[in-house]
């Protein structure tokens, strides 16, 4: 059975606390995601900050640019270890209504997971179909 390991991508680019809603936003961009990591020095995973928590918890509160991310980033994180199967990975998605996940491996960033990755997996396709739809279903109740 296929692990996370097999389709995360491992090339992911973090944050700092410390650095700022304007170099989040540059970062972004240029990696063209909505979803930036937010780490320790070491590498060690201390939140995650979206373009949505830029918008709502940043700009629309009226910070500006050269705030600190920490003010605006997800502290309560779910995650994986790379060993885990897709089909845990999809659920946790699914349960925890997430479309990124995470990937921790010795106490550091490995990588991220995301939907779109298991949906363009053959043996995955179907279990990011189950987490989508019920993402989409709990997020239309809400």
């Amino acid at each position: 059975m296929k692990t996370v390991r097999d389709i995360m991508a491992d090339n992911v680019s973090a944050c700092k606390p410390t650095d700022t809603l304007s170099e989040a936003a540059t970062l972004m961009k240029e990696r063209n995601v909505g979803a930036i990591p937010v780490c320790s020095d070491n590498q060690e995973l201390l939140g995650m900050v979206t373009d949505r928590d830029l918008v709502i918890r940043g700009y629309a509160d009226n910070k500006d640019g050269s705030r600190q991310v920490q003010e605006v980033m997800s502290e309560h994180l779910y995650y994986v270890s790379p060993d885990v199967t897709l089909q845990d990975a999809s659920e946790a998605m699914a349960e925890h209504q997430i479309r990124r996940l995470p990937v921790v491996a010795n106490g550091k960033l490995a990588g991220i997971v995301s939907l779109g990755d298991l949906s363009v997996d053959d043996m995955s396709d179907e279990a990011a179909g189950r987490a989508l739809e019920e993402i989409s279903e709990r997020t239309e109740l809400q």
